[in-house]
């Protein structure tokens, strides 16, 4: 019985993770999986400019991508990324990509207690521990350790 237990409580923990996770495979649109491979290959500039050219510009997902490559090209845009953040999460309040970023943008800010709260919302967010959360947190641990 307990070996049943706990193989339902692994199949859940699964089951809601992948189900968390923004569309990557087939089912995802072509701007989102260019976009993504852009940003991978830090092509920054590249990847604003085919985000401005997507069909959805108002999907949680877009507004994620478009901070993240807003905060990340050379030089940054952070108003605009956070904007971008911003409503990402007005979309989606518990989009884990943008609570991160956001999370990380707001310690280039020095928001510490800005970020701390993301780092909250991101524990929420994530009901069996996620990356974003690990990530997130040991960002702002280190934030800590330096000031």
């Amino acid at each position: 019985m307990r070996n049943l237990f706990l193989s339902i409580l692994l199949g859940l923990t699964f089951s809601v993770n992948a189900a968390d996770t923004s569309p990557a495979g087939p089912a995802a649109p072509n701007w989102l999986k260019e976009a993504k491979q852009l940003i991978v290959d830090k092509k920054f500039d590249q990847a604003i400019n085919l985000l401005s050219q997507a069909s959805d510009k108002q999907s949680a997902d877009w507004h994620n991508l478009m901070g993240f490559s807003l905060r990340k090209k050379s030089p940054p845009d952070l108003l605009e990324a956070e904007n971008q953040y911003k409503a990402a999460l007005a979309k989606d309040p518990k989009h884990r990509g943008a609570l991160e970023y956001y999370g990380e943008l707001l310690l280039l800010k020095n928001d510490l207690a800005g970020a701390e709260i993301m780092v909250s919302r991101l524990d929420k967010a994530c009901t069996f521990g996620c990356e974003e959360y690990s990530d997130l947190k040991k960002s702002v641990a280190q934030f800590k350790s330096r000031k």
